[in-house]
């Protein structure tokens, strides 16, 4: 039995003797015997919490950021009308901070044998799977003196997704691909290796476009057009190993590549390549291959949800094995890692010739804005001495990205909010040239 805060204030009244809050029940009844008896009335009065019965429905996934509500319908099966408070318990990054009290407690009031239903409103601060914990009641008597108090556990999984702010490069980097494949009104065709069209010649075309059997057909001189290459395989690879784990401003690093990646995906599928998508660290934690074009987007958005930094280091021989294992043929390799020289010098530059040997590799990094902030900083000895620090870190990260560039990759290092625009830029550029 829970005795209520109603009968706590009656005995710092004077009304109820404090007895009565005794633990011997024995001794309590002594004391006031008709207070004590209306005490237990209302407390056997009170709905019993062991039989109510709980159903869940409502969102299971949602954008990290944005909110979701799910539903609690508790049915009293008792012939006790039920008068009761339940707390609906998540798990802390389920809420924004001060609103889990509200937004997570309930007051219920449901006649014998009728159901209510309560609806939770979350809205999470963390990527991945929240699961719900426990529901508590604290079921009151028609007096309000005693209560009875029992946990369920009513499962329900939300997926937390990633919020993919970066779309909003989307609509711009559509309208470069339009020009590069021709669909728009511009004066110069973007460069590729697909034959597209002919028309006719004007002053500014490349003499080495000029079609002379067509032109010999007819009266006017004829060029041809090309369009970049279509149905490329593009394999996005992130690196979830200790590196990752970083934070840069206020996310990992992590989360800032799996930002630019969707919007890579999101690019890609619109010019009719293919993506597939590998997280691996010492093995595979997520793996999403062989989607069609309408798929890929979001089956990448549910296997990215629950990925987290592993605190290992990462296996770069058996992650190149397994990114060559998922692209059999001549592809785009993506690898989004970071650019810190021991990892690179030790781990990637070794396993190179095997990916640059028959596929176009693309290294993507976060690069942390703060060290661009030090390196500007004087005025004082300690800012002096953190520019040169930072101007350090830059002169050694720009040494290990052109180590790589001698062995024909194409490097990416920007900043968390330019990573994604970068990447596709780069993936753009990559197709003018015909180089995918």
């Amino acid at each position: 039995m829970a005795l209520t805060g109603r009968t706590a204030l009656l005995a710092a009244l004077g009304t109820l003797p404090v007895g009565i809050l005794a633990p011997s029940w024995t001794g309590m009844l002594a004391v006031n015997a008709p207070l004590s008896l209306a005490i237990l009335c209302d407390y056997a009065l009170a709905a019993p919490v062991r039989t109510l019965q709980f159903t869940r429905s409502g969102d299971t996934t949602v954008r990290l950021g944005d909110g979701a509500e799910v539903q609690l319908t508790v049915t009293n099966p008792s012939r006790r009308r039920l008068r009761a408070h339940l707390r609906d318990a998540w798990p802390p990054s389920s809420w924004l901070t001060g609103t889990e009290q509200a937004a997570s407690r309930h007051t219920l009031d449901i006649p014998a044998g009728e159901r209510r239903r309560v609806t939770t409103l979350l809205r999470p601060t963390r990527r991945g799977d929240r699961r719900a914990e426990q529901v508590t009641v604290r079921s009151y008597g028609p007096l309000g003196l005693a209560a009875r108090q029992g946990n369920h556990h009513v499962p329900w999984t939300l997926r937390v997704l990633p919020p993919f702010t970066s779309r909003k490069h989307l609509p711009s980097r559509l309208a470069r691909l339009r020009e590069l494949d021709g669909r728009t009104s511009v004066l110069t065709r973007g460069e590729g290796t697909e034959f597209d069209s002919l028309r006719a010649y004007v002053p500014g075309d490349d003499t080495r476009s000029i079609d002379w059997r067509a032109t010999a057909r007819q009266s006017a001189v004829a060029v041809r057009t090309w369009r970049p290459e279509r149905d490329r395989h593009i394999l996005i690879v992130l690196d979830t190993g200790r590196t990752s784990a970083g934070r840069v401003g206020d996310v990992p690093r992590l989360d800032a590549a799996m930002d630019a990646a969707l919007l890579l995906t999101a690019l890609a599928t619109r010019a009719g390549d293919r993506v597939d998508l590998l997280a691996h660290d010492r093995r595979t934690r997520a793996q999403v291959q062989g989607r069609a074009a309408g798929e890929v987007l979001s089956a990448m958005v549910t296997a990215m949800a629950p990925l987290e930094p592993e605190l290992v280091e990462t296996d770069v021989r058996g992650l190149s094995a397994t990114a060559l294992a998922s692209a059999p043929r001549r592809s785009l390799i993506v690898l989004l890692t970071s650019l810190d020289a021991a990892p690179v010098e030790e781990g990637l530059l070794p396993a190179l010739p095997r990916l640059t040997q028959r596929h176009t590799v693309l290294v993507a990094a976060v690069a942390d804005p703060h060290i661009e902030e030090m390196a500007g900083a004087r005025g004082t000895v300690d800012a002096v001495y953190e520019a040169a620090a930072a101007t350090q870190a830059q002169a050694q990260r720009r040494r290990t990205a052109e180590q790589l560039q001698r062995h024909g990759v194409v490097v990416v290092d920007a900043t968390p909010d330019n990573l994604a625009p970068a990447l596709a830029d780069a993936y753009l550029a990559l197709k003018a040239a015909g180089r995918l």
